[in-house]
Order: C-alpha cells, then structure tokens, then sequence
C-alpha cells in the first residue's frame, strides 16, 4: 500500500483535503478520531489523563470534557508533553492496526496533526501539508468559536510552517476559495498518488524522461534528506551511510531534475538483503544494473559492484545507488562532488560537458546514451578528483 502522511497547523483546512481524498478512494486514518476513542469513558486513557489532569477534566456524563483539558494541557510545554506521552503510544498502536487492515492496493492517509512535531515524516512514502497564512488560520478558528487568544496559543504550540516545509513533499495553499483547494487534491491524487502507488505495488519505475538540464533548484538538498531519512529508516542497521551525491549536491550547478543519492553498505549482501525493504520504502530495484563502469585505477569490474533502486514517485524522480563501503565508485560518489564544490575550473568543465551531451541527447528518453558520452571525460577527470581528495586530505564528512 501507499502510506502518505497528511498534516498541517490548526485551520489550515487539513479536514477538507482529508475528506476529499476519501472521496477520491482513499482509505483515511484519522488521528484525531482515533485519538478520540482511546480516552473514550472506561479507557485506561481516560483514567491516565484522570490521574495527571484532574477529575474536573471530565464532564458530567463521566466522558472527557476537551475544553477544560486543553486548557490545562495548552497551558505549558510540560503539560502538553505529559498529555501526549499518555496517549501518542495508545494512538500509535492502533494507527498501526487500521493500516495493516487496509487493502494491499490502498492508498492509505494518515491524517494526524503533530506529524512534524512527533517525527512521523519518514514512515509515510509521501508527506502532504496543507497552509494558509496565519491570520487567515486566526479568524477560521474565531469563526469556530474559539477566542483569538486560544487560536494564537495552539498555532504557536504547533510546528513552524518552516518546520512543516522541510517534511512537504506536496504543498497545498488553502488560503482561496474551497473549489481551487479541491482542484489541487485532485490532481495530486490522479497525477501522483495513483500512479505512485502502482509503481510501489508493481516494483516498477516511473516512465523514463529524455535528459534536459534545468536550472539549479535551492530546494534540491532538502528534497534529497527527505529520501536520505526514508531510506535510513527502511535500510535500518545495514546502513553504514547515506549521501546526497551528482550534480544536484553542488550549489549552483545546472543539473536534471534527478536527485542522485547513494547508500553506503558494508557488502553487496547486505545491499541484496535490502531490495525488499527499499522496495516497500518506494525504492524499486532495477536488477539488469549490477555495476558502474571500471576506471583505470582500479580495473577489475568486481571492484565496481552495485546494486541501484530508483524512486517509484513520479513527482521526484531520483536514483539511490547501493554501493559496498570504501569500494572505487563509493568512494568516488563522494570525492567527484566535493572537488566540484572546491574546484570552480572543474565545475566549468564539467557544466559544458553536460550541456553538450544533453543537448545532443534531448529527443533520448533512455539515459544510456547520455551517460555512456560522459565517460570519456570521467575517464580523464576522476583520478584528477582522487588526487585532488589526497592533496587536500579530504574525507567523506569533512
């Protein structure tokens, strides 16, 4: 199933895109009704919350009177982390069966919303935030009932919109009328979420673009620690390392819109043990590509085994290479971006190379072609780059 993690502050309009992707066929998980049912009269929640807050937090009825609760659980940050600490696990446990019980074709939303706060974002395959800007929030929460003063307290105990931006794969602006918010849920939906979840049930890869350079995107690194923290989540113990490598980690360099990235394991074991669990994460494999080409400096093609998974996201088109620690290319993968950062005659070089081929190469969707045009110039420049890394006693992480 395709697990997409939808957030955003209090008024954003989070609830209308939560309902209209359950039109559209979604299987909803929602936080904040689950949350409901674990403090429900006789739940051990329910008592917990008792016990902490006081029995004037009950209503007459014996059920949890809300208003009084977040009075005294808004009131300061020791409060509000007592509250969850009691029911964030009871939520958690029971946000886990109502997915393991969706359909194995299902595009799951969980709609939960701490999600940056509790450090939900790299469980979900795709986080969707929905925003609109703060007063417009304020007066939707006064219209509500709540006074301006409660509306500015619970925005400014929530994450930052910031915050919220490095999780956003999938931005939707709620700041106009409902029709242009419905019109932006449904194309996620039939452009990305559909097709996403296809690719991740049937291991495949989105359709291939023809290669084109685009202008450098200063959102690229945080696109690329979005997948690093998926990755590192689904590879688990077995990930020595994950980086952010090729042109799209060099700032201000032209690159395709292809995020390259690359795990460090300790053997190709290992890597072969993680198909599955990368796969599930939305990293299929592609299994015909078992090596990069040998270089000079280390000619045996055993030296240069991989394995490579590609993004299963059409919106984020991005390639993860499985490489065996301290390997030539690992170690390459590394050194060729870093020299690049250092050396601006190296980062010319390299730009006019790249326009080139890609120019030569547009009407090309396979990236065979392009790449195989590149490698008489790394044949050339990538032991420039060893001895540049051994010159400046450069090491990954330095």
């Amino acid at each position: 199933m395709l697990r997409v993690g939808l957030s955003g502050g209090i008024g954003s309009g989070k609830s209308t895109v939560a309902r209209r992707l359950a039109e559209l066929g979604a299987v909803l998980v929602d936080a904040d009704v689950l949350a409901r049912e674990v403090v429900r009269p006789g739940s051990p929640g329910l008592a917990e919350i008792v016990e902490r807050f006081g029995a004037d937090v009950l209503d007459a009825d014996g059920a949890l009177n809300r208003p009084a609760l977040a009075a005294k659980a808004f009131a300061d940050d020791r409060a509000r982390a007592d509250l969850n600490a009691i029911t964030h696990p009871k939520i958690r446990d029971l946000t886990a069966e109502r997915m393991a019980g969706a359909p194995a074709d299902a595009i799951v939303v969980h709609d939960v919303p701490l999600l940056v706060e509790a450090g939900y974002a790299p469980n979900y395959h795709l986080v969707v935030i929905v925003d609109a800007p703060e007063e417009l929030r304020v007066r939707r929460l006064v219209e509500r009932g709540l006074t301006e003063q409660d509306a500015r307290a619970r925005i400014a105990a929530q994450a930052t919109t910031e915050q919220r931006r490095e999780v956003a794969d999938a931005w939707l602006d709620n700041s106009g009328p409902v029709e242009e918010i419905l019109a932006q849920v449904d194309a996620l939906w039939r452009d990305r979420l559909v097709p996403f979840e296809e690719n991740v049930r049937l291991r495949r890869r989105p359709p291939k673009r023809a290669p084109r350079l685009v202008g450098p995107d200063p959102d690229w690194p945080r696109q690329a620690q979005r997948l690093i923290d998926r990755i590192e989540r689904a590879a688990g113990d077995k990930a020595v390392r994950v980086d952010h490598i090729g042109s799209t980690s060099v700032p201000g360099l032209p690159a395709k819109d292809v995020i390259d990235l690359q795990l460090t394991v300790r053997s190709l074991a290992d890597a072969d043990a993680l198909a599955e669990p990368l796969a599930e994460a939305g990293f299929p494999p592609i299994p015909e590509i078992t090596g990069d080409t040998p270089h000079a400096f280390a000619p045996d093609p055993a030296q240069w085994e991989k394995r490579i998974h590609v993004s299963a996201d059409p919106g984020r088109y991005a390639n993860l290479h499985v490489r065996p620690d301290g390997s030539p290319s690992q170690q390459l993968a590394l050194q060729f971006p870093a020299w690049l950062r250092a050396d601006e005659e190296a980062r010319a070089g390299y730009l006019a190379l790249k326009r080139e081929v890609a120019e030569a190469h547009a009407n090309d969707p396979s990236h065979d072609a392009y790449a195989d045009a590149k490698e008489p110039w790394f044949a050339k420049s990538l032991p420039e780059a060893r001895a540049w890394a051994q010159r400046t006693g450069w090491t990954p992480g330095a």
